[in-house]
């Protein structure tokens, strides 16, 4: 695995884990954190899921904004620069990676560390864990794609009052409406997070790889269009041996050993 300064990365079998590595900055993202993250993502190898977390007693605590000073005292012009060349490819990145990926949130996720958390395909949050859209109490715009995320994970009404009014949701009234997939015990947070990354790295993942990219592209398009491509997908997912292994664990009512392949 590659040396990094901002995070860390291990290999448990099948697993990549991402630990945002500043808890003496609340792991404030920097670009080069960004960039980190971006290399870590695009070198995962033959990992089949992956779990982000962040290191001490947050999740994310945003853009690194004392790092950011230069470019945000130089106008929109330096924000646009940054999140252009190093927020943006990350989130890309990370959104369109064809293996599964777990979020595990404790304390804020806030602005593009937000944004870092939503991404993944699971988000699971203790009770502690926050999501924040403080944007506005800066006069900035909420960047790192929650225009994007918000609204499709929560609808209008409730994406406005987060990205409006700049309103901590915390964890359980982010399950209770829809933001994230699991609100847990602070306690049993990383326990809960590695054992759901643990199974979806045991699982199938070439179909697990087409239902993140059917379901994503399903959102920009038709019914039409989107059966089609759950009749391709179905072919792909179809020619693969853990299909032939997952039949012919059915057929012999015993637990299916998916190899990834």
């Amino acid at each position: 695995m590659s040396t990094f300064e901002t995070i860390l990365t291990q290999r448990d079998d099948s697993l990549l884990t991402i630990t945002l590595n500043r808890p003496d900055r609340l792991n404030a993202c920097p670009p080069h954190m960004a960039d980190e993250i971006f290399d870590a993502i695009r070198d995962y190898g033959d990992a089949r899921a992956v779990l982000i977390q962040g290191a001490g007693r947050a999740f994310c605590s945003g853009a690194d904004l004392a790092s950011r000073g230069e470019a945000s005292l130089s106008g929109g012009e330096g924000a646009f620069q940054s999140l252009s060349r190093h927020y943006n490819p990350m989130i890309t990145a990370l959104a369109n990676l064809p293996i599964p990926v777990v979020s595990a949130v404790q304390g804020p996720a806030a602005g593009v560390g937000c944004s870092i958390a939503l991404a993944a395909d699971f988000v699971i949050a203790g009770k502690s864990g926050y999501f924040l859209q403080a944007f506005v109490n800066i006069g900035l715009v909420p960047d790192g794609g929650s225009s994007w995320m918000l609204p499709r994970l929560i609808g209008t009404a409730q994406a406005t009052r987060m990205i409006m009014l700049g309103e901590k949701i915390y964890a359980e009234e982010a399950e209770r409406i829809g933001l994230i997939y699991k609100c847990v015990e602070d306690d049993v947070l990383a326990d809960e997070a590695k054992a759901l990354a643990t199974r979806l790295a045991n699982g199938p993942t070439v179909a697990l790889g087409l239902m993140k990219k059917t379901m994503r592209d399903g959102l920009q398009s038709d019914m039409g269009s989107t059966l089609a491509a759950e009749a391709a997908a179905q072919r792909q997912a179809g020619s693969s041996k853990d299909a032939m292994e997952g039949g012919m664990a059915f057929l012999q009512k015993r637990k299916a050993q998916f190899t990834g392949s």
